[in-house]
């Protein structure tokens, strides 16, 4: 289905950008997303947070960002609260870095008898992400953090300005750790969703391993798929990005359905890193 030509929405002009790695993260796609937002909307609303690129760049007044990975709605919560805690925390391990401290860092978040206050624990993640093998935020069945060291002579660790500017977005929203059920639940006529869920695999062997120690299946794509047509119905204003595979085509006939190109970083191989085929999903508008 060929994409209707709408207005560009005027978006607040806005330097705050994702202050986490995370497999699927849209920067490379916002182009693509920009141009399909509606002109005009209530309440953002984007149910799988992860990095939010398209949160932090429409930087909206009202909003709900919100994801069932506690820690990463932890550390938009500290981000949002004390920004300058959680920036003399990164500080500090900005100047004791090295793969002797990754590794002690590394087995104190898996320790479930370790204390934290919330800004320790906020740049512990933030740590871990900016210092981790390709920003691989991965957990094992058990839960535990299981990433080796990355390969980086100077990571990012602490940024203070971007920590700032993600401060300034994320005082506005309301966040909450919850599945994308609880999360639109109180959505309304004229309200604006972005779903980021995890994707369908295009091979069997192409599912990645979550960042969440429960996956998403067939199933749970098909009741989002059922979400989405109640939003509409509701007449909410629905966006969702999704790998371009039969499955996925299959159960969003009725919606806007279009291919777009986006370059893929994270492979092992880098020679099979570059554009794939992804769809992005409009209804309401």
């Amino acid at each position: 289905m060929a994409r209707v030509a709408r207005a560009a929405p005027q978006l607040p002009d806005s330097s705050a950008h994702p202050i986490v790695k995370w497999v699927g993260g849209k920067t490379r796609l916002l182009p693509e997303l920009l141009a399909r937002l509606p002109e005009r909307f209530g309440r953002y609303y984007e149910p799988f947070a992860g990095g939010a690129a398209l949160f932090f760049r429409v930087a909206p007044r009202r909003a709900v960002l919100a994801d069932s990975n506690a820690d990463l709605i932890g550390l938009y919560t500290a981000v949002a609260a004390n920004v300058d805690a959680v920036i003399r925390r990164l500080e500090m391990h900005h100047k004791a870095h090295d793969e002797g401290h990754y590794y002690d860092m590394r087995a104190k978040w898996n320790d479930r008898d370790v204390s934290w206050s919330t800004p320790e624990r906020a740049a512990a993640f933030i740590y871990l992400n900016k210092t981790c093998f390709n920003g691989l935020w991965r957990v094992n069945r058990s839960g535990a953090f299981n990433v080796p060291i990355g390969r980086y002579t100077d990571p990012p660790i602490c940024v203070p300005d971007a920590l700032r500017a993600a401060h300034d977005v994320l005082s506005r929203a309301e966040l909450r750790c919850s599945d994308y059920r609880g999360a639109v639940a109180d959505a309304k006529s004229g309200d604006f969703l972005y779903f980021d869920p995890p994707y369908d695999p295009v091979t069997p062997t192409a599912n990645f391993t979550s960042y969440s120690a429960d996956g998403f299946g067939p199933d749970d794509q098909r009741a989002l798929a059922d979400t989405a047509r109640e939003l509409v119905a509701r007449g909410c204003k629905v966006m969702l990005s999704n790998s371009d595979t039969p499955f996925i085509r299959s159960i969003y006939k009725g919606f806007r359905v279009e291919r777009v190109k986006c370059p893929r970083a994270i492979n092992s191989n880098a020679a099979k890193r570059g554009d794939v085929d992804e769809l992005l999903i409009t209804g309401g508008y």
